[in-house]
């Protein structure tokens, strides 16, 4: 019977990650999760009480999804000897490769309106790669006695970028898709031009 239930519960997260995906945030009510999942619409509630509980599991695997996707890049750039600079270069480049591929989970991960006990638990799972990014930058500003500020800047920034992107109003403000030059100049906004 237990191993029924967590399935139940796995189901319906699986739903849901799979209608935001496809369809995106708008599209996850209770009842079409439930009715991917095969169950009755009433069961959701058995496991999730209510609505944004289930929402918040959902993006909780978003953010599992995001935090391998993004230390899977690091260590690639490690690997090769990188400096840190190069290696904030790679969590970036995978950061806007992640919204412009779940742009629906991308959304709703950063939606704590949306979300139930999203702030502590949620970020969390996030700490760790911050952590990782502040130490980078660290090593880029190693005058600052204090990298928070900064790291939380560049991520305002390429948080943006991913925003304005998925909106288009990046491609109208600079004319086109490439967005490899206005992320070069964010980087050298927040860690000095790159070295020659």
């Amino acid at each position: 019977m237990i191993d029924q239930e967590l399935d139940l519960r796995a189901r319906l997260v699986a739903a849901g990650v799979e209608l935001v995906n496809s369809e995106g945030v708008h599209a996850l009510g209770l009842r079409e999760i439930a009715r991917r999942a095969g169950v009755s619409h009433g069961a959701p509630r058995r496991h999730f009480p209510t609505h944004r509980e289930l929402l918040s599991a959902i993006a909780r695997q978003g953010f599992g999804r995001l935090t391998d996707t993004l230390a899977g890049a690091d260590a690639l750039a490690a690997g090769t000897g990188a400096d840190a600079r190069t290696r904030l270069g790679a969590l970036a480049r995978a950061y806007l490769a992640f919204a412009a591929a779940s742009p629906g989970m991308f959304e709703l991960m950063f939606r704590h309106d949306l979300l139930e006990g999203s702030g502590a638990e949620l970020r969390r799972t996030t700490l760790p790669l911050f952590r990782t990014m502040a130490r980078l930058v660290g090593e880029c500003h190693p005058d600052s006695d204090d990298p928070t500020a900064a790291t939380a800047a560049l991520w305002a920034n390429l948080h943006g970028l991913a925003q304005l992107r998925a909106t288009g109003s990046l491609g109208l403000a600079t004319g086109g898709d490439d967005l490899e030059p206005v992320l070069r100049a964010a980087l050298d906004a927040h860690l000095g031009p790159a070295a020659r």
